[in-house]
């Protein structure tokens, strides 16, 4: 009877101790990760690498330079000079993060003034045009209202036709009390002008700008009123030039529609 060479024994599987041991081996790295270095550790580290800085160099202005002992009577110029320093780098800072936010807005102001102006190059007819200025610009330019005023003529000389909505008839001189001697004025915290807006979109302005719009010598004077609900939206400090090129088409087409001289 043939006899059957005896079987090798298999291995052993792997203890569960071992898996637990390797699983505790994470939360232990972690937590020398989380604690914090001690002076001695970062020291060593700077040491064995000397251009550490020199790749952060954001990490200068946080760092506090040592105070040198140098007697009495004796003032430590390179610390106060390291501090000037400091405070130019933040102010600097400070600057270059208006001036990125200032084109920001100029370049969203542009696209807004030019889709407009596409509008109001697009109307079909005056009556279109007038229902552009007074109803989609609001949109077009993401404010809140909008008013074209034109001031009344004593000899009815020059005058809108009697069935042109949404344009506020103003008393003569209105435009010069207004404006005075500048092309645009803008506002930042006033209160809506039923005489400008309407009595209904008044109540929603909280900083407007004034245009005036010089149609023709045969047109009386004007002006485009634009609010805004939120205070400080327009405001003495801002750009006016899109304003002005904005005020300047909407002159060229009144007094294209209306064949008007110049």
């Amino acid at each position: 009877m043939a006899q059957h060479p005896p079987e090798k024994p298999k291995p052993a599987p792997a203890k569960p101790a071992q898996k637990t041991a390797r699983a505790a081996e994470k939360p232990q790295e972690k937590a020398e990760a989380a604690r914090e270095l001690e002076p001695t550790e970062v020291a060593a580290y700077l040491r064995r690498h000397p251009d550490f800085l020199a790749s952060r160099p954001d990490l200068v202005t946080v760092l506090a330079p040592p105070e040198r002992d140098l007697g009495d009577g004796v003032v430590d110029m390179q610390r106060f000079m390291v501090e000037r320093l400091r405070a130019d780098v933040a102010r600097l800072k400070l600057v270059q993060r208006k001036l990125i936010s200032t084109s920001r807005n100029n370049l969203t102001s542009q696209g807004r003034v030019h889709a407009a102006v596409l509008a109001l190059l697009g109307a079909t007819s005056f009556e279109h045009l007038i229902t552009v200025i007074t109803d989609e610009l609001t949109m077009l330019l993401d404010i809140d209202a909008v008013g074209l005023c034109v001031e009344s003529s004593q000899h009815g000389a020059g005058q809108l036709p009697s069935n042109t909505a949404g344009v506020q008839m103003l008393e003569p001189g209105s435009a010069d009390e207004l404006l005075g001697n500048t092309h645009v004025l803008l506002r930042s915290d006033v209160i809506g002008d039923p005489a400008l807006f309407g009595p209904q979109a008044s109540s929603l302005v909280r900083s407007d700008a004034l245009v005036r719009l010089k149609v023709s010598r045969h047109a009386p004077a004007g002006l485009l009123a634009l609010g805004a609900r939120r205070p400080g939206v327009f405001h003495p400090g801002q750009g006016t030039e899109l304003l002005v090129f904005l005020g300047q088409v909407i002159e060229h087409l009144i007094r294209a529609w209306l064949d008007l001289e110049e």
